[in-house]
């Protein structure tokens, strides 16, 4: 069956036939590093990390480019009320990131390229459109000509005199139309910059994007995808000024996933309801956040709150145990049945399913369900008064192929003995610092993976626990 999927250019779902046989060219709009990542950040990187595992399952050679936005507004900012320069804040939370995403069981793409290693490609990139007449220069700020562009809004799906409306130019801009927007920005007293043909000054965020796409996957890509938020104007205005550059079309499929609110409400700084990764995963499994975000049709939003995380986690284990138990049983199968074959068909059947439901739009919401009706079979299963081996074998071999493709695991992860003391050792370090909260979560973390600790006079022991 052919994967379709929702094409925000043109509104309907298409079938998925790349620019060339068996290959596939996807760009991710990745983060601005200026902090650890939020909740809304890891959905797509959790998202489209699955798409690119389910296009390789079915046979795809996909090339994957995510980029790090490591010079704008938000850092220069930060940069500014910590007292450290651009670079060094940057560094620290693209390593932040990695070990995030990468503990939510997300691959790293096979190109991170990030802005501040690109300025040529986006200054020459600029030049052209100046040269093309689509960009003029004023006073060391270059300004996109929005209106120059005939095709201006197709992807939002709003028409120039819609938005002209709305647009205000304000003070101290020099745009010559309402409409327009920055290519590269002169730089201001002690702010970090580059050279160029028009002075001083770094990117525009839109024309990042538009440069490293074509630098890294050519001047037109199968895939183009990010959070809804970006629709517009930042793919908006990437396919202005990649199309206008190159004449041709920038990206076949536009991919956007939905937004998530907190408690059943936007996420926002000023409502005190922004969530980092990096602390949920301190207090939750981050394969449990895998599971959740999944759980929902990515296009659809999604309403988090710890309520609904642990009622997840309980769904999450009844598909460990299913696992467990049979892995338990493989060892005492006996061999002498009949029936094989009707439930090596309904195992085939499961497959045909997870693969429909992927088919369709990447809906991981209903791979999810193929999973549990995979359970309930092998539950059936068990409870045959002799089992055979390659049946339960086969049980576990299509577990474990959709759960690779939906980026978590089943299978109880035992810790090194060299781990285990890493984590007591955090763990004395934090009730030397009285800092009791995290000493509670290490020992909690311990206990959930069945490592019983004693603490004594002469310092802690541990022991696994009956399993």
């Amino acid at each position: 069956m052919t994967i379709t999927l929702y094409n925000t250019l043109t509104r309907k779902k298409e079938p998925f036939v790349p620019l060339e046989e068996g290959k596939v060219k996807m760009y991710v709009c990745g983060p601005t590093v200026y902090n650890y990542i939020h909740i809304g950040n890891a959905r797509p990187a959790i998202v489209y990390d699955t798409v690119r595992k389910y296009l390789e399952y079915k046979g795809y050679d996909v090339h994957y480019v995510s980029n790090f936005t490591d010079v704008d507004d938000k850092l220069i900012k930060a940069a500014n009320e910590l007292g450290e320069e651009v670079p060094v804040i940057a560094e620290r939370f693209i390593k932040a990131y990695f070990e995030d995403v990468g503990s939510l069981g997300c691959s790293k793409a096979d190109c991170h390229p990030r802005v501040t290693e690109n300025m040529d490609d986006i200054i020459d990139f600029i030049q052209t459109l100046i040269d093309k007449g689509y960009a003029y220069e004023a006073d060391g700020d270059v300004y996109y000509k929005t209106r120059s562009f005939k095709d201006y809004g197709k992807l939002s799906h709003q028409s120039i005199d819609e938005l002209r409306s709305g647009a205000r130019i304000q003070v101290g801009e020099k745009k010559e139309d309402a409409l327009d927007f920055a290519l590269w920005k002169s730089a201001k007293e002690n702010e970090i910059s580059w050279e160029s043909p028009w002075g001083k000054g770094r990117p525009g965020w839109h024309i990042e994007c538009s440069a490293m796409a074509r630098k890294y996957l050519g001047d037109s890509i199968d895939i183009h995808a990010g959070g809804q938020d970006l629709t517009f104007p930042h793919h908006e205005n990437e396919i202005a000024q990649s199309e206008a550059l190159t004449g041709k079309p920038f990206a076949k499929y536009w991919l956007h996933n939905g937004y998530i609110n907190i408690d059943n409400e936007k996420m926002s700084k000023s409502l005190g309801n922004f969530v980092l990764v990096h602390d949920i995963i301190k207090e939750h499994d981050p394969q449990v956040l895998r599971f959740f975000m999944l759980s929902v049709h990515y296009r659809h939003p999604i309403n988090y709150s710890v309520e609904l995380l642990e009622n997840t986690k309980n769904a999450f284990g009844r598909l460990k145990t299913a696992y467990s138990n049979l892995r338990h049983r493989l060892k005492s199968s006996t061999n002498l049945t009949e029936g094989d074959s009707e439930w090596l068909e309904k195992i085939e059947e499961q497959r045909k399913a997870f693969e429909t439901a992927m088919d369709d739009d990447f809906n991981t919401a209903n791979a999810i369900s193929v999973l549990f009706d995979l359970a309930k079979h092998a539950n059936y299963y068990l409870q045959e008064k002799n089992t055979a081996e390659h049946v339960i074998q086969a049980f576990l071999n299509l577990f474990d192929e959709i759960c690779s493709v939906l980026g978590f695991s089943l299978q109880e992860q035992e810790l090194l003995d060299a781990e285990i003391e890493e984590l007591i050792e955090k763990r004395n370090e934090a009730r030397r610092n009285r800092d009791f909260a995290t000493s509670d979560q290490i020992r909690d973390q311990l206990k959930s993976m069945n490592i019983i600790l004693e603490d004594t006079p002469q310092g802690t022991r541990w022991k696994r626990g009956e399993s």
